[in-house]
């Protein structure tokens, strides 16, 4: 490829925007069914790591004083939407994009009070300053690392004032998460990242404060659990990790 930027969800290495989206336009009409079965034999589903993700989005905004009520989000590699479910009461409006062009009429038959836009994978389709929180769920690791410095910019560019650029990613300290992985057609081509660099990627493309945390450390089903994962959080070995980012000069006062 002559262009490294490239944000499509399901494009390993050497892959282009135009392949990585046919993987998920096949899969766009049965996409949790086609996650149930490699994750079945493990005694999980789709729906509960998509209710998880939900409301550790949200603890994460109240843990900073953040109203989502107030607030739009940008869903980076969206998907057919599954998580907007789930986030919809509580975000003042929601936008997702996505390459695969199946998927993102999936999104829009299914969620028609949010807006999807099928986007070409390199730069967001908006302007600078536009939305509060940028999120990328399991994005990263389908797109080609050349790639990688590229989305996080672009992250970070689309942010008002005060705003967050979240990304949740498979923890490749995990050997069952290497494993799932490595048994999920939908990643055959997935490059999973450390914490550390993606810290470093969003350090590099300008943020002024970047953390990072595992999660799954144990099944969170409930309240209780879910403090439980979040004392464990320190430790490099949960299922999978967050990383947060604020941009320079994006401080909210």
């Amino acid at each position: 490829m002559t262009r490294p930027p490239t944000v499509p969800p399901a494009a390993g290495p050497g892959a282009d925007p135009a392949a990585a989206a046919g993987v998920f336009d096949r899969a766009a009409s049965d996409y949790s069914a086609e996650i149930d079965r490699t994750l079945g034999s493990y005694g999980a589903r789709h729906a509960f790591f998509t209710e998880h993700k939900a409301r550790l989005i949200l603890r994460l905004l109240a843990e900073r004083g953040r109203d989502p009520g107030a607030m739009r989000l940008l869903d980076v590699g969206c998907g057919v939407g599954h998580i907007h479910a789930h986030l919809g009461a509580h975000f003042a409006a929601i936008e997702g994009v996505d390459v695969s062009a199946a998927s993102i009429e999936v999104a829009r038959a299914s969620y028609p009070q949010h807006r999807y836009r099928v986007y070409d994978g390199d730069s967001l389709p908006l302007p600078d300053a536009e939305v509060d929180l940028s999120l990328a769920i399991c994005v990263f690791h389908h797109v080609p690392p050349a790639g990688w410095a590229r989305l996080a910019a672009e992250m970070l560019r689309v942010l008002r004032p005060g705003g967050l650029a979240l990304v949740i990613e498979h923890n490749p300290f995990n050997p069952l998460t290497r494993k799932i992985v490595r048994d999920c057609p939908l990643d055959r081509d997935a490059v999973l990242l450390r914490p550390a660099t993606l810290r470093g990627l969003f350090r590099d493309a300008g943020a002024l404060r970047v953390a990072s945390r595992s999660i799954l450390s144990v099944p969170p089903a409930n309240g209780p659990l879910m403090t439980l994962d979040g004392w464990f959080g320190r430790l490099p070995f949960g299922a999978q990790y967050w990383c947060l980012a604020e941009p320079a000069g994006h401080a909210a006062a």
